[in-house]
């Protein structure tokens, strides 16, 4: 008889599910996710998805994954490389194998390795067979058939159906092994599927590979992550595309407006359009231009008629929304411009994250244009600064620029929801006195009045051509050009007035200042963290507030020997910095692959910078 499983308490454990496109694997690792959220362990993921559209099955091109990180302690990245990786065919295995861990676990469905799908992965030998795989810790079952056994029998089911459950079988698997409650997954399926038959199949299938792991003695050790110890509130799990899209709808909310969400589908901003097309209840209204050029231009119009406008899209988008962008500048309306970045330049990586748009930002439209620009730099952190976006773009009365990337977009984590009624309203004035009215009279913010069209006695023209100041009337005058653009420049910098103080983790001064923008954030500190620990004079500086740069930034950097800048593109905000500030200890870690930063690499470039200010 054998013994009970040994369960084994540990602080954290990061796992990652590989497979074909059409293998499930980004709902495999959602729903382990969500279960590990309502046990109250710290999360983060990261899915990745694959570049190529439906590419053909078991091929390199059409890898999946989905990796978690679990942790009863507060944690900000998904981790550097997996603990566990599970694989459902030979692609997967090639595309991940050497992310994983030496004596890290891994789990393979054999019935998948296959002379034609080991061809299709570039393999010259079987894995299962050679020596290749000595270094870990290897389970081999076949998956397929285990579930075909399971799932067998019951009626209007085809093998392809019973074989498109195998996802629910190794995520049962995972749910034995880490211990996480069953019931919950259960009540999913039911209210997920509404046929009776593929309820079943999906619950025989979880069941099958949860009971898989308990009788089998291959899986006799189980591992348990208590909840982390996060501030009290109301938590829910979390990706950066719906904390933006929640974060806007807030906005509108908070200055009584509706929300005018014109767009056209884009990876991967597209979730944006999703979540928000299902907030009709919040006066929200989402409209699908036939391309981006009209999308852009239904914003203007919106904005114009007093609604807050907002579009998203990434690099290809923007770049076709730039002239009605830079017409929205001129006209000095208030919007919104979500730019959820990814791998560039033209198509690039649709799939891959990247942070190559920030140049386009600052000066991505004819003529001199500068605009707000802000970054969110966690999924959580989306959701504050779409709010802060609406906010500066009605004080300023211009477009502003949110910055967010593929990485932040489609990872989640734990967000504490925060209570609507501590979140300011917004202000939005609509005046309604013709008396001494002037369409670009400004305020002391530099803002022009927000007319409604149609109101009486303030009729005025708008339009993209050359304005005189305060009357707004066509003008070639040289003096009235200089006047405008200065006075538009200003109130973009007039903003450092209500913008927070840059902040920094770790001394005030000392011999490197690690600084980053966007979605680094978690790689950056954790890094930071590792060199203090070491008994590094480190400090990180996470820039939030890219135009203008907060007030105290230079003379923050200036108490640093060196200034290491970490992005993921070939040295842009490096570049400002040094442009703006006149900086001559800038060194740079560049990274230009579609993937995040990983701790180590960034820890590494840390230690050869302290070397060279010792």
């Amino acid at each position: 008889m054998s013994s009970a499983p040994v369960i084994e308490e540990i602080e954290s454990v990061i796992i990652r599910f590989t497979g074909d496109s059409g293998d499930g694997m980004q709902l495999t690792g959602t729903l382990f996710t969500n279960a590990s959220a309502l046990v109250g362990n710290d999360i983060s993921t990261f899915p990745d998805f694959p570049a190529e559209i439906r590419a053909p099955a078991g091929t390199l091109a059409g890898v999946s994954g989905f990796q978690v990180n679990l942790a009863n302690t507060d944690i900000f990245t998904p981790g550097d490389a997996p603990d566990v990786l599970v694989a459902m065919n030979p692609a997967a295995l090639a595309a991940n194998l050497s992310d994983l861990k030496a004596g890290g676990v891994l789990i393979i469905n054999t019935d998948a390795f296959t002379d034609g799908n080991l061809k299709k992965a570039h393999f010259k030998s079987n894995p299962l067979e050679d020596e290749s795989l000595n270094k870990y810790r290897v389970h081999k079952l076949p998956m397929t058939t285990l579930n075909r056994e399971a799932v067998e029998g019951i009626a209007g089911l085809n093998k392809k159906d019973i074989d498109r459950t195998r996802n629910f079988f190794a995520l049962g698997l995972a749910f034995w092994i880490f211990d996480r409650p069953v019931t919950s997954q259960e009540e999913w399926i039911k209210a997920k599927f509404k046929k009776p038959e593929v309820q079943e199949s999906n619950i025989r299938a979880f069941k099958a590979g949860y009971n898989y792991g308990e009788t089998t003695e291959a899986f006799q050790h189980r591992y348990r992550i208590a909840p982390a110890q996060l501030p009290p509130g109301v938590y829910r799990k979390i990706t950066g595309n719906e904390a933006t899209a929640l974060g806007l709808v807030t906005a509108a909310s908070r200055s009584g407006k509706p929300l005018f969400y014109g767009t056209y589908p884009i990876t991967p901003a597209s979730d944006i359009l999703h979540f928000l097309a299902g907030l009709r209840n919040f006066d929200v209204r989402t409209f699908q231009a036939e391309d981006e050029i009209a999308a852009m231009g239904s914003v203007v119009g919106a904005a114009f008629g007093g609604a807050f406008a907002v579009t998203a899209s990434s690099g290809p988008g923007i770049a076709l929304k730039s002239e009605a962008l830079n017409l929205a500048l001129v006209l000095e309306l208030p919007m919104v411009m979500v730019n959820v970045q990814r791998g560039g330049p033209s198509t690039g990586l649709p799939t891959k994250t990247e942070q190559s748009d920030l140049m386009m930002s600052f000066f991505g439209r004819n003529g001199e244009s500068p605009l707000p620009i802000i970054a969110a730099s966690t999924p959580g952190d989306c959701f504050t600064m779409a709010v802060e976006a609406f906010r500066l773009a009605v004080r300023a009365m211009c477009p502003v620029v949110l910055l967010t990337d593929g990485y932040i977009a489609n990872s989640s984590e734990p967000w504490r929801i925060p209570d609507p009624d501590l979140i300011a309203p917004i202000e939005c004035d609509h005046p309604t006195n013709p008396e001494n009215f002037l369409p670009y009279l400004r305020d002391e913010a530099g803002g022009r009045p927000w007319v409604l069209p149609g109101t009486r006695g303030m009729e005025h023209r708008i339009g993209g051509l050359s304005k005189a100041p305060q009357t707004g009337n066509v003008s070639y005058a040289p003096a009235h050009h200089q006047q405008m653009v200065r006075e538009r420049a200003a109130k973009v910098q007039k903003l450092q007035a209500v913008i927070p103080d840059q902040e920094v983790f770790g001394p005030e001064s000392g011999d490197v200042l690690l600084v980053g923008w966007g979605g680094t954030y978690g790689a950056l500190r954790a890094a930071a963290q590792q060199a203090q620990r070491e008994g590094a004079s480190v400090a990180h500086a996470h820039i939030r507030y890219l135009s203008p740069f907060p007030k105290n930034l230079e003379a923050l950097m200036k108490r640093y020997k060196k200034i290491l800048v970490a992005e993921l593109n070939g040295g842009q905000l490096a570049f400002l910095l040094r442009g703006k500030f006149g900086l001559t200890n800038i060194e740079e870690l560049n990274k230009v692959e579609g993937k995040p930063f990983k701790i180590a690499e960034v820890h590494a470039r840390l230690v050869d910078v302290l070397k060279g200010v010792r």
